[in-house]
């Protein structure tokens, strides 16, 4: 059964780059563009990972506003998510309130980053 991801309020561009990133993985990726949809979508479906934008695009909302919506659920507080932003106050603020620790755009073809993913993901099977 292939893995399944959810990316929440990242732009175009973006998330066509972390779709990348998760598809090498051998996991599918779905989007929706705010918490509240997120939130929706993940008390019906089943997900291995959440990934959410530091500032939502289509709002500018406040990521963590979803972690926190998350962690408060019983439905949702066990899904692992994680915060996309190359800040590291952003990334302590985001696991301060449950989140497993995150990364950035800027590295998301690193070594580090393909190892936090692993635990959630499994090995990944391209480059």
């Amino acid at each position: 059964m292939k893995k399944r991801v959810l990316d929440v309020g990242q732009c175009n561009p973006d998330h066509m780059a972390l779709r990348g990133l998760i598809e090498s993985f051998g996991a599918e990726m779905d989007r929706v563009a705010l918490p509240s949809q997120a939130m929706e979508l993940l008390e019906k479906e089943s997900y291995d990972l959440v990934l959410v934008n530091r500032k939502i695009d289509q709002d500018y909302s406040d990521g963590t506003e979803l972690i926190r919506m998350m962690k408060a659920n019983d439905k949702t507080s066990s899904i692992p998510v994680m915060l996309v932003s190359n800040l590291p106050d952003a990334q302590k603020e985001a696991v301060s309130l449950g989140a497993e620790k995150g990364f950035g755009k800027d590295y998301l073809r690193a070594r580090n980053t393909l190892e936090l993913l692993q635990p959630y993901l499994g090995e990944p099977v391209h480059s």
